[in-house]
């Protein structure tokens, strides 16, 4: 019998990932489930099989990543050039050879001094409001929008706009016909951007990806320059902002460990990996279509069917993460699956790595009593969105705080 895709968190934990994940990884072979999608697919919970899977290039990534939780999702839409998310082959080479460039992580690491100034900055501007205050609003979405925006060449005065648009969507239980108005609004905003970029090059991303397509002799087009930004902009901010919200609530859980990353900041690079792991945000895990039989160990799955990468479970699998269900800041190092794996790892993972240092670096030290401002118990989860998180982390702390570090 095919049981319901698991698309909750347990109660009362919700920094773990369904239960029966680990049912998955104890049973034999993949397991398969009915999805929201309305179509049944394979399950790889395990670690191993994730991985070698999502670099098989017989699956297919031309849905949407999470379109399995997507009641009554397109599945057989038509993906057009630009979707870096859902082609495959030589056209997802292409757009990665584009912008490899600008994530490489030397180009990342040469933004960590930019990006330590406005994280202090806007601890200067959260201390000033004397809390208690929203974390996510006062600090957790502001410093990868900022980031982000820098980085695209947007204008920061936008940032609602494109922050209500994105929030909108990610869910998973959003009208259709809004969610395509909302859509449609973000297409012509970034649209916009481009065109005046096309008419007058600056120094940011999408200026240099318009002038380098065009020294290659390969230029991108108007739609290409646009499904690019859009996704940029997207995920250069969700994935990073409820990261930043969440982990700081499982750190506040965790006193021990968050006392030692507040007395050594040299473990904030291990405490990012950690949490990420922990946390693993991209909730739902991968989507693909199999476009050739594929073997499973002893099972085939056949051209035609769907599988699901389950990140979350990966993330726990026992075999990997001795005491996976533990969030150990001093864990021996591993190769977390949290940014995917294969052709379409997140090509922004250097520079969530880096905010995410900083954050943990400067944060912490420089609100050495931050705590909830009110009880654990009546926090609310993003339960309904690709990227988990928290919608609000009311904190506050005491006066008599260190200036910037």
């Amino acid at each position: 019998m095919t049981e319901s895709f698991p698309v909750g968190r347990p109660p009362g934990c919700p920094f773990d990932p369904a239960r029966e994940y680990a049912d998955y990884r104890a049973a034999d072979g993949l397991t398969k489930v009915s999805t929201p999608a309305g179509v049944d697919a394979y399950v790889a919970s395990r670690y191993d099989e994730v991985r070698t899977l999502l670099r098989d290039t017989r699956l297919s990534s031309r849905s949407a990543p999470s379109d399995h939780v997507i009641p009554d999702a397109d599945l057989d839409r038509d993906v057009e050039s630009g979707q870096i998310l859902h082609v495959d082959g030589a056209a997802h080479k292409r757009l990665r050879r584009l912008l490899a460039t600008e994530f490489a992580a030397r180009r990342m690491e040469a933004l960590r001094p930019r990006i330590a100034s406005m994280i202090e900055a806007q601890i200067d501007s959260m201390l000033a409001a004397s809390g208690p205050v929203d974390l996510v609003r006062a600090f957790a979405l502001p410093i990868p929008s900022l980031v982000i925006c820098e980085l695209l060449g947007v204008p920061y005065q936008d940032r609602d706009e494109f922050q209500r648009r994105s929030a909108e969507l990610v869910r998973v239980d959003g009208d259709r016909a809004e969610i395509m108005r909302v859509a449609d609004g973000l297409n012509q905003y970034v649209a916009g951007l481009v065109l005046a970029k096309q008419a007058q090059r600056s120094d940011d991303l999408l200026s240099r990806l318009i002038t380098r397509g065009e020294e290659l002799g390969d230029p991108l087009t108007v739609p290409e320059l646009v499904s690019i930004g859009i996704t940029l902009l997207i995920a250069g901010h969700e994935t990073t902002a409820n990261m930043i919200a969440l982990s700081t609530l499982a750190l506040l859980r965790h006193p021990a460990q968050l006392e030692a990353l507040r007395d050594d900041p040299s473990l904030a690079p291990a405490a990012v990996e950690e949490l990420l792991r922990y946390l693993s945000v991209v909730q739902f895990g991968l989507f693909r279509h199999v476009t050739d039989d594929v073997p499973v160990g002893a099972e085939t799955m056949a051209a035609g069917s769907f599988l699901i990468a389950a990140l979350a479970s990966a993330n726990r699998d026992e075999s990997v993460f001795p005491d996976g269900d533990r969030l150990d800041l001093g864990r021996s190092p591993a190769a977390h699956l949290a940014f995917g794996f294969g052709p379409h790892q997140c090509l922004g993972q250097q520079l969530a790595r880096v905010e995410l240092q900083e954050v943990f670096t400067r944060l912490y030290r420089r609100i050495p009593t931050l705590r909830l401002a009110v009880p654990f118990e009546e926090i609310e989860y993003k339960d309904n969105t690709l990227v988990y998180g928290v919608s609000a982390l009311p904190v506050t702390w005491d006066g008599s705080l260190p200036t910037a570090i």
